[in-house]
């Protein structure tokens, strides 16, 4: 399995300071996870649509203060952020031409990685539509683009080593901060592929 490490902090500019008020009320909710991942969320909206999939490691603000001052300072943060919170770090240098939910499933991260963050586009259709789909890939995906009633959504979801999960959801047809839909577990399938990069067993402990 290939060991991803983190890389480098997305430049915090201010635009996206998050309201504890958006995190929502339900008692199973991380707060840290979901602030995390509403961070993310604008941070990537801010590039527009039409991108590749990206990843996030989630690592402990106060370990990443206390280990790594100089880029803690950078992102402008101290121990009084600290308290709490995890800091997502993009990984750079991801393969362009494989998508990035068949890459999850050979990622694994170190100790010190806390969570993980994916974001990937998609198109998705109504109800009933998957039964018209061709079974070739390249037609299918033709198939989908020409489809008069598809949706073109940007899906971000965040796991913790603890279990916590938390998402977000867009939609290109309504492109507000407003109309972001989130929840613990909106997309169950990307959930489980990035939980499983978490996973601390073994190739061989995870065979049937």
């Amino acid at each position: 399995m290939t060991d991803h490490r983190p890389e480098h902090h997305p430049d915090h500019d201010g635009d996206h300071v998050v309201d504890p008020d958006l995190v929502g009320d339900d008692l199973e909710t991380d707060p840290a996870l979901a602030a995390a991942v509403l961070e993310i969320e604008g941070h990537v909206a801010d590039g527009g649509w039409d991108q590749s999939g990206r990843l996030f490691a989630l690592v402990e603000t106060a370990r990443l203060v206390e280990r790594e001052p100089s880029l803690a300072a950078h992102a402008g943060l101290d121990d009084a952020s600290a308290a709490g919170s995890l800091t997502p770090i993009e990984q750079d240098q991801l393969p362009q031409e494989r998508p990035l939910e068949e890459m999850l499933a050979e990622m694994a991260w170190p100790d010190e990685v806390s969570g993980c963050v994916a974001v990937v586009e998609r198109l998705v259709l109504p109800p009933g539509a998957d039964g018209e789909l061709p079974e070739d890939p390249a037609e299918a995906e033709a198939f989908a683009r020409a489809h008069p009633d598809r949706q073109e959504v940007r899906m971000v979801a965040g796991v913790t080593r603890a279990g916590a999960t938390y998402c977000a959801l867009r939609l290109r047809a309504h492109d507000d901060d407003q109309s972001v839909v989130t929840g613990s577990d909106l997309v169950p399938g990307l959930v489980e592929l990035v939980r499983s990069t978490l996973d601390d067993r073994t190739d061989e402990e995870q065979a049937p």
